[in-house]
């Protein structure tokens, strides 16, 4: 009678359980190389050079900021349907406590991709009338967009911000 013995020289790769899991690890070791690739080869560096001295008497430029606020309401009439490559009015409208029109010395629109700031743009905002004002802005991308409206008295610069998402044909 002969016994056969099985051949021990490959036999736990070929279990399917085995071929699995080293298939699975090495599918996360690719993704996450190439992972680590994209970061360094498509990073937007939106970071600011002198980040520290800018944010080093943040809270006292923000409070004396706030003593100075001359209180205004501001409010930005941004269409919610931006459509790719169409140019759309956006406004922006400017009152006192009182509730009364206020008129600034210039109101500018700024736009900031936030994946690519190769993308972002400004915009001068002209005056339509007393305490609104308006820039016709079209977006070249579909996809999410911040927008800033800065508005400018003497020395001081108030903003307003707000995201938008603009979509394709």
């Amino acid at each position: 009678m002969t016994t056969h013995t099985p051949s021990t020289d490959n036999a736990p790769f070929r279990n399917p359980w085995v071929i699995g899991w080293i298939g699975l690890v090495a599918t996360v070791l690719a993704v996450n190389i190439l992972m680590v690739y994209l970061a360094f080869e498509t990073s937007p560096g939106l970071v600011n050079a002198d980040y520290y001295e800018r944010g080093q008497y943040y809270e006292n430029t923000l409070v004396s900021k706030r003593a100075r606020s001359p209180n205004w309401a501001m409010r930005a009439d941004i269409p919610d349907d931006l459509i790719v490559g169409e140019q759309r009015p956006i406004r922006f409208f400017l009152v006192d406590k009182a509730g009364q029109p206020v008129d600034a010395e210039s109101v500018t629109l700024y736009v900031y991709r936030p994946s690519d700031a190769a993308r972002d743009f400004s915009l001068p905002m002209t005056r339509e009338g007393r305490g609104r004002y308006v820039a016709r802005a079209s977006f070249p991308l579909m996809g999410i967009w911040d927008t800033l409206i800065a508005v400018r008295s003497g020395e001081d610069e108030y903003s307003l911000s707000q995201r938008v998402n603009v979509g394709g044909l």
